[in-house]
């Protein structure tokens, strides 16, 4: 693998580990080190940081503090 590329993946945890976890990219990043980009996005995708994912997240977190209040009124009305 070329040096440059080797340093930036080696300043960036979270690429080291997914290339730890899918050598696979470690094969494609040395036989054609311009697909950093697509590592990159591929990481994103494998540690669900995409925006898509981080709103799902967010919905969830929203639908079960919903749900928590809800049972929480309910078992005041019940009182």
């Amino acid at each position: 693998m070329r040096k440059d590329v080797l340093e930036y993946i080696n300043q960036q945890k979270e690429l080291k580990k997914f290339i730890r976890e899918q050598p696979l990219w470690y094969r494609k990043l040395s036989r054609n080190p311009t697909d950093l980009q697509k590592l990159e996005i591929e990481s994103l995708h494998y540690y669900k940081k995409t925006i898509p994912h981080q709103v799902e997240k967010l919905t969830n977190n929203v639908q079960m503090a919903s749900m928590m209040f809800y049972m929480l009124q309910s078992m005041k009305d019940q009182n």
